[in-house]
């Protein structure tokens, strides 16, 4: 996705989830969208970050992932907007990245206009 797009991506899911979806028109950003849905590892995170927030060793383990590999996926799901990473600042000084699912459902559209285009419908986040 273009940095622009990201970032609009990004601020409509983290201002309050105001939000409730995104559509996706950049044939670039469509085919982002549409490789990462594709690939069995990142359908496996976005299983398991359904339902809570989880760092990314948890991830790494709960799916069978190597952790180079889970960092990898994780970069490309957060860049498309279908996953949120949140810090957790610890007493200790050890602040960890955590992550959920904040895709509700991934709508794919084909319009003689516009052309090809992806819905990115939000869920409220995991308490």
């Amino acid at each position: 996705m273009s940095q622009s797009s990201m970032a609009a991506v990004g601020t409509q899911v983290r201002q309050g989830y105001a939000t409730d979806s995104t559509v996706v028109t950049d044939a670039a950003e469509v085919q982002a969208v549409l490789d990462t849905i594709n690939d069995a590892d990142c359908r496996a995170i976005l299983d398991v970050t359904g339902d809570e927030v989880l760092s990314t060793k948890e991830i790494s383990e709960l799916c069978d992932i190597p952790l180079s590999t889970t960092y990898r996926k994780l970069d490309c799901l957060t860049d498309v907007g279908l996953l949120e990473e949140t810090i957790s600042i610890r007493r200790t000084g050890k602040h960890t990245s955590e992550y959920y699912t904040r895709v509700a459902d991934v709508m794919m559209s084909v319009n003689a206009t516009d052309g090809l285009s992806v819905t990115i419908s939000y869920s409220a986040p995991p308490n």
